[in-house]
């Protein structure tokens, strides 16, 4: 830090960041594992497949983000959907195909693609 200017504008950023983060309640957030485990596994293209989804449908409330491991190794790729309201739903061994299915039923229509989840 070279100033009490810079040193306010970093706070200022943070407390911005804190601040999104209590307006997340609200939003759908959609979780890809992105351990190494995951990316070995393809998680890359599944959380393309989620964003540019939400970018190209202009998807509002609905947050995409990455997290290291999950603990399942054996089921990876593996995502986590939480709609406000509801219980997260955990959907496993994704790819990009089936994650544009899941945002189509799941996202959009509100329906857990049961096939994809694990039990």
């Amino acid at each position: 830090m070279k100033s009490l200017e810079e040193l306010k504008s970093i706070r200022e950023k943070m407390q911005a960041q804190v601040g999104l983060r209590a307006e997340e309640k609200d939003l759908t957030r959609i979780v890809v594992g992105m351990a190494t485990c995951g990316i070995a596994a393809g998680a890359r293209p599944v959380l393309t497949a989620f964003s540019d989804m939400v970018q190209q449908n202009g998807t509002k409330n609905v947050m995409v983000t990455q997290t290291g491991c999950i603990g399942l190794c054996m089921y990876e790729p593996i995502v986590e959907i939480t709609v406000p309201g509801s219980e997260k739903v955990t959907y496993v061994k994704m790819d990009a195909e089936k994650a544009k299915e899941v945002f189509e039923q799941h996202i959009v229509r509100g329906q857990i693609v049961d096939k994809y989840t694990i039990k």
